[in-house]
């Protein structure tokens, strides 16, 4: 019986996708998410608001590296995930440990991942996930040594590159006060590119409580401002247990914020630069802790 050809022009089914290395229909799964403006992805796509992410106390996850650490280290907090099937071509180990989490992976066409997705470029994986916030009692209950206390922070960049930084530093937590940037803003989620998964992340109301809870836990409050002491005079205090508190990016911290440390120290400029831009400063103070605690404890 003679087979009819498929016109140059056809549609492959449902269920299948093109390979690029022959144009030949490819099986993938038994659905595949076709609709842009269906309400299931509608619902994805409006976690890059506040608003829906805290009315479902879920957020939105882009990217496979995003995607790699949290079936990592939280795949309990997993709700859904999304791939178009070249992304998963690319990132065969997502599909293994997707398989290992006993998650589903859901197949999507590109215009259905970028209708999901924050950024104007998707790299053809997003996941959605439930908010896991620590209590700030949590944090100071579990005897740290290096606590991140960000005050006003307010560019997403910045607290995600903070949060990155703590945690490459062996930071026990980051704790967010006054009016930082949910860290559940898709850029700040982004930018820990999967730190957020590895440390507790606490998100407190009132400075003044989160540092009483520092004091009472045995931690210094040190306060990184281009108005305070000199770094290098104190760098033997950055040995015991300590807790920075950054400012905003713009502003810093204003003195009522001040008041609360216990002392408030300067990085040097050695050459012109005008300052240091806030997560990097971060940086620099959250690993001369980390430094001064591992020397300390080898020593």
């Amino acid at each position: 019986m003679p087979v009819t050809p498929a016109r140059a022009d056809a549609r492959p089914p449902i269920g299948a996708w093109v390979d690029p290395g022959n144009g030949m229909p490819r099986p993938y799964a038994e659905s595949v998410l076709e609709n842009p403006r269906s309400p299931r992805v509608r619902a994805v796509a409006k976690l890059v608001k506040r608003s829906a992410r805290q009315e479902t106390g879920l957020f939105l996850l882009e990217g496979p590296q995003a995607a790699r650490e949290v079936l990592a280290y939280r795949p309990d907090t997993l709700v859904e995930m999304f791939a178009t099937p070249t992304a998963l071509e690319r990132h065969p180990d997502l599909r293994s440990a997707a398989r290992d989490a006993g998650i589903e992976i859901e197949y999507t066409t590109e215009a259905v991942l970028e209708a999901m997705a924050d950024t104007v470029t998707p790299q053809g994986i997003v996941a959605v996930a439930r908010q896991t916030p620590t209590s700030v009692r949590d944090v100071f209950a579990d005897a740290p040594r290096l606590v991140a206390i960000c005050e006003e922070v307010r560019d997403p960049g910045n607290l995600g590159t903070i949060i990155r930084a703590a945690d490459a530093a062996g930071a026990d937590a980051v704790v967010l006060t006054g009016r930082t940037v949910d860290p559940y803003n898709p850029k700040v989620v982004r930018a820990t590119t999967g730190s957020l998964f590895h440390l507790p992340v606490a998100v407190a109301a009132d400075l003044a409580t989160t540092v009483e809870r520092a004091r009472a836990a045995g931690l210094r409050v040190i306060a990184a401002d281009v108005g305070g002491g000199d770094f290098l005079a104190n760098r033997d205090l950055l040995a015991e247990p300590t807790a920075w508190l950054f400012g905003n990016e713009a502003r810093g911290l204003e003195e009522e914020a001040l008041a609360h440390a216990d002392l408030s120290l300067r990085l040097p400029i050695y050459g012109s630069a005008e300052s240091l831009n806030l997560a990097t400063a971060a940086s620099v103070c959250l690993y001369e802790s980390a430094f001064a605690q591992r020397a300390g404890r080898t020593a």
